[in-house]
Parts: structure tokens; C-alpha cells; sequence
């Protein structure tokens, strides 16, 4: 049996005993069936794992008592940040999910000229803490201790304008770029991607994305649907830079 993992929104520490909500103490008592006494692992994606036991199950409580600092090693040593365009349906929940198991250290969701989706002001936060939702989900059941930072969707434009600076090499994707991603040398500690949705980039785009530094790169000879490129590329990294390559 799977041993639980939980992400808990509050400082952990050895001896420190933890009131959960109605939400979580529901998903361990009713979905997973836990009882007192029984183990757990916690994390808060800033303290790092530890070991923890049920105290106690109520109605909409639970009391868990945090035990031993657990030492882990499941965050990649490769920073990639996939600015990824938006996309319909539940293409975007899937990026998001398969990006954190890929070991993704930030997702940046930005609206482009040939995409479908528009958000804005709330709706735009709503699907921000969803998708930040899906990763707590993810890193729980693939072993991370610090799930993805989820940005609020913006205009591809605007964060072009206003892209951090702090990234070794910064690649657009692009069907039939002259240069393979396979044939470029390591970056020293991170990687910015740059996605787009199932319409693709524009022209113009791809012109802004050239002026702030971005190469165009292809991964074969396929056109590829936008959530197949997206993990493409964060695994051909990951295997090539951070590590799902050899040991």
C-alpha cells in the first residue's frame, strides 16, 4: 500500500500537532479510510517532508501530530519554467498535472492571438487556483515536496514585455525551427519554455518572443499537439539537463 502524502498550507516541525479543515480531514476519513494512529506523510512545499500520525478523525476535523524531518530528493536540479499559451477543454489541467510530475519549477499560463481562451479578472484567478489545485494534487502522488508556482494567466505580450531575466537560455517551440533542442549545450541551472496553444503562435509572436532573446527549436519532424509538446519538451530537458538522464 502507497503510503498518504498531504500538503498542508502551514509551518511544519517536528512535536507541532495540526488542525486540519472540513476538506481534508473528509478526503483522509472518508476517501482514504484512515484511522488514529495510522501514518502519513506531510509537506508545505517550503519546509520540506515529514513523517506525521493521526491523532484524531471527527466529522470535518482531523488532528495529525508531525513527527521526524524526512530527507528527499525528488526536486530536479534543473529550473524550467514553461510559459505555456492557454488552451480549451481540459488540455491545460493535463499540462499542468503532467508538468509537475516532470518535475516543472514554475508554470506561466499567457493568452496569444490564435488562442481560444479568454480570461480575465476573476475568472482568470479562479483557473490560476485551480490549476494551482491540480499540481498540490500531482506532487502528492509523484514525491515532490515543492509543487509548481501557478502564475495568473496573462497576455503573451504583456509578460514578454516584463520576462524575468534569469534564465540561462529562453526557447520558443516551433514546427520546422532549423535548430533541434536535442543539439543545445546545458544550461548551467534553468531553462525558460515557450508554448503555444493548439492554434500555435503568430507571426508576430514569434517576432516578439526573437527580440527578448527566445530560439526557435524543434523537437523532430512531427507537428505536435500543443499538450504532447509541452511534456516533450520538459522531458527531452529533464533528460538531457536535470534528471531522468543517467545517474
Amino acid at each position: 500500500m502507497t503510503l498518504t502524502r498531504l500538503f498542508i498550507d502551514a509551518e511544519l516541525q517536528p512535536g507541532r500537532d495540526l488542525e486540519l479543515g472540513p476538506e481534508q480531514a473528509h478526503y483522509l476519513g472518508r476517501v482514504l479510510r484512515l484511522r488514529p494512529g495510522e501514518a502519513l506523510h506531510v509537506f508545505n512545499g517550503d519546509c520540506g517532508e515529514f513523517t506525521a500520525v493521526v491523532a484524531s478523525l471527527g466529522k470535518g476535523r482531523a488532528k495529525l501530530s508531525v513527527a521526524a524531518k524526512l530527507t528527499t530528493g525528488t526536486e530536479s536540479p534543473l529550473r524550467v519554467h514553461l510559459v505555456q499559451g492557454v488552451s480549451r477543454g481540459d488540455r491545460m489541467d493535463f499540462i499542468v498535472q503532467k508538468a509537475t510530475e516532470l518535475g516543472v519549477k514554475r508554470i506561466t499560463p499567457v493568452l496569444t492571438g490564435f488562442g481560444l481562451v479568454k480570461l480575465t479578472g476573476e475568472r482568470a484567478e479562479k483557473r490560476r487556483d485551480h490549476w494551482h489545485k491540480i499540481a498540490i494534487s500531482a506532487a502528492e502522488q509523484c514525491g515532490r515536496i515543492r509543487p509548481p508556482l501557478i502564475d495568473v494567466a496573462v497576455p503573451l505580450k504583456s509578460w514578454l514585455g516584463g520576462k524575468p531575466q534569469d534564465a540561462d537560455v529562453d526557447l520558443i517551440l516551433k514546427p520546422g525551427a532549423a535548430t533541434a533542442m536535442t543539439s543545445l549545450y546545458a544550461p548551467a541551472t534553468k531553462v525558460c519554455l515557450l508554448v503555444g496553444p493548439e492554434g500555435g503562435f503568430s507571426d508576430a509572436e514569434y517576432d516578439d518572443a526573437a527580440v527578448q532573446g527566445f530560439l526557435p527549436v524543434s523537437l523532430g519532424p512531427r507537428v505536435l499537439r500543443t499538450e504532447t509538446a509541452a511534456m516533450a519538451a520538459v522531458a527531452v530537458a529533464a533528460a538531457l539537463w536535470g534528471d531522468l538522464g543517467p545517474v
